[in-house]
């Protein structure tokens, strides 16, 4: 992977650089927004960690950004910030995962493993529209439609939709789909659950996701 590391402190911007070169990935280093800046827009970035107290702001602003942007890249948000609202705080800004400072560095790299994962399991932005009945994704625009309209549905739903519509009445296990959504399997099922309600409230009578007991969920036309 070629991982850009946005991180003011030197020491852990410098450890987290060695290690993740030293187990074969590509690595880039900004110390602030502005630097990052023109290193993500040259391209070819596979994953970004994140810090949030930057000198010339919060990393959470470069994350919303890249997400209003339309860019998907895994972001990995790193930093000693690691209330609850905090954290929710970076996943509302579009972060796909979050770990607190002081860290291990063989985590890091699983969690960015995971998240490589994750997304490489998403449809390609030029493999065009997917529909399923009145359904319908576009993975370069980022937006699902139901009966043409419009769905405003938060990133993890979409998510689900994304990698569940390409495989109409597959069955997919949970542990599976927490991967496919947060990167890593969930102590809970109640956060897959939650993801699961809100899109079944968005997609009404269109389609269903059917819970397959003690199996796991197939999406299915009506």
């Amino acid at each position: 992977m070629h991982i850009l590391i946005v991180e003011d402190d030197r020491l852990i911007a410098e450890n987290l650089y060695d290690f993740l070169q030293s187990c074969g990935h590509q690595c880039d280093f900004a110390s602030s927004l502005a630097a990052a800046r023109p290193l993500l827009a040259e391209g070819g970035i596979d994953a970004l960690i994140l810090d949030r107290n930057l000198p010339d702001g919060d990393g959470a602003a470069l994350a919303r950004s890249l997400r209003s942007a339309g860019k998907m890249l895994p972001i990995l948000m790193l930093t000693a910030r690691d209330t609850l609202d905090d954290k929710l705080a970076g996943f509302d800004a579009g972060v796909d995962d979050y770990l607190a400072k002081p860290f291990a560095l063989k985590e890091v790299e699983a969690r960015l493993l995971a998240l490589q994962r994750r997304h490489t399991a998403l449809p390609r932005s030029d493999a065009g529209p997917l529909s399923l009945g009145p359904l319908t994704y576009d993975a370069s625009a980022q937006e699902v439609r139901l009966h043409g309209q419009l769905l405003s549905l938060p990133p993890k739903a979409s998510r689900l939709l994304a990698v569940m519509l390409p495989h109409p009445n597959r069955l997919f296990s949970r542990r599976e789909l927490e991967i496919a959504i947060w990167g890593h399997e969930q102590a809970s099922s109640d956060n897959l659950r939650s993801v699961l309600h809100t899109v079944r409230k968005a997609v009404g009578d269109g389609v269903e996701i059917q819970n397959i007991h003690g199996l796991g969920y197939k999406l299915v036309s009506r």
